[in-house]
């Protein structure tokens, strides 16, 4: 499908592409915590704020970076104007979730938090949120990014910042 991420197992013979369905798959192997929780009424709403922070914050957020990425008078400035405006529109959304603290789909850390990460991540470069105004976000986001795994996939990724289109913030 030309996607990434792409998991090669070549033990067990397969190919995952997509990033929740890696995760997944991953999530039974090894002593690691359980990134889908065991319990189905959990592990829903783990899968729903995965999907939440793809399509309501990633996809905006992509839509955004890949206007910049278009040639010179080819691009799209209503849609640019709509992705922004759906970003302001899931921030106060995420800021409810979060509310009384807790990770994105409850107490433990899950596929969600996986995918708010790179999410919100780059969605704050392009598009930052309100800081005072949304301050569970505001904590959530301070205290994914504060996670080892996260600090280190943002540190690993650094020297690659360069091939970034738009500018990048100091704060970063």
């Amino acid at each position: 499908m030309a996607t990434m991420p792409v998991l090669v197992d070549d033990a067990a013979g397969i190919v995952v592409p997509e990033s929740s369905t890696v995760v997944e798959y991953l999530d039974g192997l090894g002593d690691a915590p359980r990134l889908i929780p065991a319990d189905p009424a959990a592990a829903l709403q783990a899968r729903l704020w995965d999907r939440v922070f793809d399509q309501h914050v990633a996809t905006p957020m992509q839509k955004i970076v890949g206007d910049a990425l278009r040639p010179e008078g080819r691009g799209d400035p209503e849609g640019v104007a709509q992705a922004h405006a759906a970003l302001d529109q899931v921030y106060p959304v995420l800021d409810a979730q979060l509310a009384g603290g807790g990770w994105a789909a409850g107490p433990e850390f899950s596929l969600a938090d996986c995918a708010a990460a790179p999410s919100l991540f780059y969605a704050r470069v392009v598009h930052r949120w309100d800081e005072e105004r949304l301050a569970d976000l505001t904590r959530y986001f301070a205290e994914l990014m504060a996670r080892p795994s996260v600090q280190g996939v943002v540190d690993a990724a650094r020297e690659l910042r360069h091939l970034f289109p738009l500018p990048w913030p100091d704060y970063a």
